[in-house]
């Protein structure tokens, strides 16, 4: 029979253990309220720019902000993957890759990964990336620019991200980058503002302000999957946080329940002991 020194070592490990899932599962909630509120606010700044845009754009063409000068964009789809940085997010990680695989030929994809654990998923699967990105630590001002960077240089982008459906629900979903700008633009109710070039001078010119004003909106779109998907991960890892909690928590009443038996079963063996020596002492 186990000691109940053992036991009692083993009860505190399971106490510390429902106490740091408890914290997990507490952060992970905070997080996912503060996530949909900077989408809230990026949203609204989406629609100004795009009241802009649609009033700038020369066609109904969606150009990558890659402007006139620029060469041509490489003939492959890039394939942009949006991870966690660690391995604390359930199996969703996993489930993003593998769904995204389906669709890879090395012929026709490049692979652009965001999260040092989707990275070592494809390293095993010996499936080579152009550039990694760690995920943002912050959810606010966050900076891609260097992604899109990498998206104006080939012919289209597909993003593949973790969407927050509830506490316990995450799915994996996928987007055509430039489709995904133009479908959100849609939605954006006209400005009473007449942006033209009689009423503003664009400097250097209005291509380059259509330009840039592409790229603003991509960058934002980007940034609001990474936050999507971020809520995902939290949702996962709070979901994890809370089965671990629930094992440990009935682990923890298992090994108490043993420990109280076995304290028992040593003051019973100690009053036993007591009995036997006092039996021994009458003549």
């Amino acid at each position: 029979m186990i000691g109940s020194n053992e036991l009692g070592a083993e009860k505190e490990t399971m106490g510390t253990m429902v106490e740091l899932t408890s914290a997990f599962e507490g952060i992970a909630s905070a997080r996912i309220a503060q996530i949909r509120e900077k989408v809230l606010q990026s949203e609204e700044y989406f629609a100004d720019l795009w009241r802009i845009y649609s009033q700038l754009r020369v066609d109904e063409l969606f150009h990558f902000g890659r402007g006139k000068k620029d060469v041509e964009a490489i003939n492959k789809e890039l394939m942009v993957l949006i991870t966690s940085e660690g391995s604390f997010s359930g199996d969703i990680d996993q489930r993003l890759v593998s769904e995204a695989l389906k669709s890879y030929d090395p012929t026709k994809n490049a692979v652009l990964i965001i999260g040092h654990h989707g990275a070592v998923q494809l390293a095993q699967k010996g499936v080579a990336y152009i550039r990694s990105f760690k995920t943002p630590e912050k959810d606010l001002n966050i900076n891609t620019e260097p992604i899109v960077a990498e998206v104006q240089k080939y012919r289209s982008t597909v993003v593949y991200y973790q969407q927050y459906k509830s506490l316990m629900s995450q799915s994996i979903q996928s987007i055509r980058l430039s489709k995904a700008v133009m479908e959100r633009g849609s939605g954006v109710q006209a400005g009473q503002e007449i942006i033209d070039e009689s009423t503003y001078i664009f400097e250097p010119d209005t291509y380059a302000v259509v330009d840039h004003l592409e790229r603003s909106m991509m960058q934002i779109t980007i940034s609001e999957v990474i936050l999507e998907s971020k809520l995902a991960q939290y949702a996962s890892r709070f979901r994890a946080m809370s089965a671990a909690k629930e094992r440990a928590t009935d682990t923890l009443g298992d090994v108490s329940l043993m420990f109280n038996r076995a304290k028992r079963h040593e003051k019973d063996e100690r009053l036993k002991e007591v009995i036997n020596g006092l039996r021994k002492a009458v003549p």
